[in-house]
């Protein structure tokens, strides 16, 4: 006997009985992002892995640890993608799309990371992200996050809390790092493992530290905000005014750096306390120099990603547990010319009405164990062929969930009597 194939550890399914919270969620996220303008963009899921050392970082635990690699047998240097913003930026400079535009773009879809798998967090997922290219004020900085806050209202979804910091320019941040350097050289040997390999290639990521030990180290640390050059104080003022305005509480986190090197100025995480350690359902920044540093033209540029998987698992604390939609109609059919009239009659319905949802029942079975797949479907109605209705020309019409008497329907006139009591479409016949 073969062994059960079991899945990779780390990903999962996504079965039937969850994916009505899912397409919630999607198709929320299409109507917010439709309503401020924001395009819908789709990236290839593997990309060259240069694109992700370039614009992550080096010394980045997603790079360093995270990322699945593998050269092909053509010799290219693969990764699957650990997250969208660097292919999105890659697409624009391919496709030319950022000579002297400005570009809003969404996209939705799987990413991969080589993480230790836990509740929230798992190797394949699934992300949410907008873009925007070509603004430089503090406007859009405010219209991204308020994009963010609304979706977020939308899905019912308000005990999250917005943190923000701004990094500043490269060079304030070069003057920050060096202050750094200074601070953390002198709790060198304190410091964990991965801390004491980056305090001289990359000492913000020391921030970001997770380990207790370094955590109490880095209470101390100098602020970003000390250092910051004049026009990013500015422009983040402007940005925190802008959301005062609209009414979006926030907390200014003097310590929040995010994950990936190229942030610059603003930097922001929706957070909640509703997930374990998994606490950041949407985090992003701006990335002014990005698309340079791909090889594409000086180009400002901002964003965020949205964890699906995470704010499934909201959806779901809140008792969003919607399932796939029950079948308006059950078909029954028993007998020679019914079954094969039963698939002929079905289409001319959806044909005639297409917001019908018709089941029909396949694999045979006596009218007794059909009306028992019919009542399991959570159907309104069952519609009932036997030869003899065929021979006659009409359908039974069943009310499974009411106590409406059995009546039979002209074949030809059944689509009008169902869209008329399933409230569908008007002028609906089902005739072909």
């Amino acid at each position: 006997m073969s062994t059960i194939i079991e899945p990779l550890r780390g990903v999962h399914d996504i079965l039937p009985s969850g994916i009505g919270t899912w397409q919630f969620l999607e198709r929320t996220t299409r109507e917010v992002f439709a309503a401020y303008g924001y395009e819908e963009f789709r990236v290839p899921i593997i990309e060259q892995t240069q694109l992700f050392k370039r614009s992550i970082g080096d010394f980045t635990d997603i790079v360093e640890k995270e990322m699945f690699s593998f050269v092909d047998q053509g010799e290219d240097h693969i990764t699957l993608r650990p997250e969208a913003t660097a292919g999105i930026a890659r697409a624009m400079i391919s496709n030319g799309l950022l000579r002297g535009a400005r570009q809003r773009v969404w996209c939705m879809g799987p990413m991969f990371r080589r993480e230790r798998p836990q509740a929230g967090r798992y190797r394949q997922f699934h992300q949410i992200d907008a873009e925007a290219f070509g603004f430089e004020g503090p406007d859009v900085d405010a219209e991204i996050i308020l994009l963010s806050a609304r979706l977020l209202r939308r899905l019912g979804l308000t005990g999250v809390k917005l943190h923000l910091n701004s990094l500043g320019t490269p060079a304030s941040r070069a003057s920050y790092r060096e202050r750094l350097i200074g601070y953390f050289s002198a709790y060198e040997s304190q410091l964990d493992e991965d801390s004491r390999r980056r305090l001289h290639a990359n000492p913000l990521r020391i921030l970001d530290s997770k380990h207790p030990e370094t955590q109490r180290i880095v209470a101390g640390a100098p602020h970003l905000g000390e250092s910051l050059d004049p026009e990013s104080r500015a422009h983040f003022e402007a940005l925190c005014a802008r959301l005062r305005a609209a009414g979006i509480e926030y907390h200014v986190d003097h310590r929040l750096v995010r994950g990936l090197d190229y942030y610059t100025r603003t930097v922001f995480e929706w957070i909640t306390d509703s997930l374990g350690a998994q606490s950041t359902v949407c985090a992003g920044g701006r990335y002014d120099g990005l698309v340079e540093q791909l090889g594409g033209p000086p180009t400002p540029g901002i964003g965020w990603a949205m964890g699906q998987e995470r704010i499934v698992m909201l959806l779901e604390q809140l008792g969003r547990h919607d399932g796939l939609q029950s079948p308006d109609v059950f078909l029954v059919a028993s007998g020679e010319r019914a079954q094969a009239f039963a698939l002929e009659l079905a289409e001319r319905l959806r044909e005639g009405s297409p917001r019908l949802r018709l089941q029909v029942n396949l694999g045979g079975g006596n009218f007794k164990a059909q009306f028992k797949r019919a009542d399991k479907s959570g159907a309104r109605y069952a519609l009932v062929l036997g030869d003899e209705e065929v021979g006659r020309g009409v359908v039974a019409l069943k009310d499974l969930r009411g106590d409406q008497a059995q009546v039979d329907c002209p074949a030809e006139e059944i689509g009008g009597r169902l869209s008329v009591l399933l409230g569908l479409d008007e002028g609906n016949t089902g005739k072909s």
